[in-house]
């Protein structure tokens, strides 16, 4: 029995299910794609970076993902109980008995989380085969031939982490339910909550909310010095600041406007009221979404920017592309048919725990190392072409450095620059540091890949990250920066569905004690292009409310990826284009699904 009023229930109210059903099928979906990138061991052990930074990144994008899926689902879930709440009061009314509503409620989110999670693994795999190799190849270039969409220990974390929240959820839900009254549950819809102008209280409230939210920009923007602790600092006051700020200043706004002469023109009066009716309720759902879209703006926004750090960090990492010790003819061949800036060899000899180069050779033809000077250009938002400075044979007596950086695997022998009488009288044999830098590492990619596995032909897949030069500093460049731009695209996807869900749901869920009023205004005249309008303009207060705080929340966030980014700031009007357009579809949907709801089907005349 309580398996068919539990199914009966959700069948009841599918539409308003569906549209919980869009955020927990990506949340799980984009979950479940991370894990089977980040722990599928044959992808791991066969691409051709290695992927040890990015199966870090994944798992640290899954742990994101599960924290704001868990205060998702407890939304989720406190909706689903508020839309019912009228039946199972009904039931009890007819003598049923709290534990078994208890039971019932927890065999319905049971039916929705193992519907949800199960459909999101098959979205997920699905998404992983196509979306997801697709950018993995443009992103992260790597080969995905080994990789499989369907993994099977991804598939298990995924629905057993899914069906646990949800588990947890339903027995918050049974506990609840239990403890509210019955006539509570029969009346909990129509109960108003009506805003009052409280001067002192707002003004108090006001004070606070801009207070918390100084507090946290401010800490976000010298993150340097709270290190760590600026993270949940931030997060807190933001947080409390947020829901101040709303609670504050939109009662005092919907109750200052109704007393001016605007509210009284058209059907204006009506649209405010509508907004007051439950602004209470609205303040906190408000301030959890313009916390969800600053996550899903920042994690977008910064991922991109991740993407465009590693041609930066290509470039500003070493003044040649590679350092070859005696290339063989046949590299020195395939170098020549290269692209390239610049080619120049020196002579070295190494004994024991020194390598020695001559002072002349650099006098002849100085060593060119990446100037500082296009970081602190870059760091100041200006756009700066990379340059070169030289050092010669003297000034790399001073100071060597620069030749410590193309040294094979990292070596730690002392370099020493001596004169040319002095080179050869040291009795070890004579090598070759051969040094060239290529116009664009990602046009000649290929070809450098070539180049590596005729050098090293046994172990090319492990020492092409370790050579010398821009050209392993764009494979752990497109290893890191990529795995980021990548987590954050697909991160920034699944938080806006959630929080789009979250408002939508809310708005819907009072649709049907609102359909009476819009049959009274039908009746009373009123043109369905005028309700129509009304409808317009009180849902995109609801989103543009916490849009607005959104940015402003990620315009300061983004100080935290300042020792992260070169310039965080650089082109992000991309993907606040981007994802405003995705916002303000989830608009047009929320009204023309309210719209559906409410609006009477027949149109009376005047």
């Amino acid at each position: 029995m309580l398996r068919k009023l539990a199914f009966t229930g959700i069948k009841s109210r599918l539409r308003d299910y569906l549209v919980l059903f869009t955020g927990l099928v990506i949340s799980s979906a984009v979950f479940y794609m991370f894990e089977a990138l980040a722990t599928n061991p044959q992808f791991l052990k066969n691409s051709t970076n290695g992927m040890s930074a990015a199966s870090f990144i994944f798992q640290f994008g899954s742990v994101l993902l599960t924290i704001i899926s868990l205060v998702y689902i407890f939304y989720a879930n406190s909706f689903l109980l508020s839309m019912r709440q009228h039946d199972y009061g009904i039931f009890m009314m007819l003598g049923a008995k709290p534990t078994k509503i208890g039971r019932l409620i927890l065999t319905e989110t049971l039916v929705i989380g193992a519907l949800s999670s199960v459909i999101g693994v098959v979205v997920g795999c699905l998404l992983t085969a196509s979306l997801g190799s697709y950018l993995m190849q443009s992103i992260l270039r790597t080969n995905v031939a080994n990789f499989h969409a369907v993994h099977v220990p991804a598939i298990l974390v995924t629905l057993v982490l899914y069906l646990v929240l949800f588990v947890i959820a339903g027995f918050i839900n049974r506990r609840k339910l239990i403890k509210t009254p019955v006539l509570g549950l029969l009346k909990g819809d129509s109960q108003p909550n009506r805003a009052k102008l409280k001067p002192v209280s707002q003004f108090i409230q006001v004070v606070l909310g801009i207070g918390l939210l100084a507090v946290g920009y401010y800490v976000m923007k010298h993150f340097i010095d709270f290190q760590l602790a600026s993270i949940p600092l931030a997060l807190v006051t933001i947080v409390f600041g947020s829901y101040f700020l709303f609670n504050a200043v939109f009662v005092w706004l919907v109750v200052l406007l109704k007393k001016t002469k605007w509210a009284q023109r058209g059907i204006n009066n009506f649209t405010l009221s509508q907004l007051g009716f439950r602004i209470r309720n609205y303040t906190k759902i408000l301030a959890t979404v313009s916390i969800l879209f600053a996550l899903a703006l920042g994690a977008i926004t910064v991922g991109m920017g991740f993407g465009k750090e590693t041609d930066l960090f290509t470039q500003g990492s070493s003044g040649y592309t590679m350092a070859l010790e005696d290339p063989s003819a046949a590299v020195k061949k395939q170098v020549n048919k290269l692209d390239t800036e610049k080619k120049v060899s020196y002579s070295e000899k190494q004994s024991k725990d020194t390598v020695y180069y001559v002072k002349e050779e650099f006098d002849r033809t100085p060593l060119q190392d990446v100037s500082d000077n296009w970081m602190k250009k870059m760091s100041k938002g200006k756009k700066a072409k990379i340059s070169y400075q030289s050092f010669d044979g003297q000034k790399l007596q001073k100071n060597p450095g620069s030749l410590y950086y193309l040294q094979k695997n990292g070596s730690d022998k002392t370099v020493k620059i001596i004169s040319q009488s002095e080179f050869v009288k040291i009795q070890v044999p004579r090598q070759q540091l051969y040094l060239f830098r290529v116009k664009n590492i990602e046009k000649s990619k290929k070809s450098l890949d070539k180049i590596v596995k005729t050098a090293y032909p046994k172990n090319y897949e492990t020492i092409r990250s370790t050579i010398p030069g821009g050209y392993a500093g764009y494979l752990n460049g497109l290893e890191v920066f990529g795995g980021f731009e990548f987590m954050g695209f697909f991160l920034g996807i699944a938080f806006l569905a959630m929080l789009a869900s979250c408002l939508m749901f809310k708005i819907l869920s009072g649709a049907n004690s609102d359909k009476h009023r819009y049959e009274m205004l039908n009746k009373l005249g009123v043109r369905k292009n005028t309700l129509r309008r009304s409808i317009s303009r009180e849902i995109m207060t609801l989103y543009a409310l916490p849009g607005v705080l959104g940015i402003v929340h990620v315009l300061f966030g983004l100080q935290l990826f300042k020792t992260l980014l070169i310039s965080p700031y650089q082109g992000i009007w991309l993907p606040f284009v981007i994802f405003i357009v995705l916002y303000l579809l989830y608009y047009l949907v929320t009204v023309k699904l309210y719209e559906s709801i409410v609006l009477p089907a027949v149109e009376i005349d005047k």
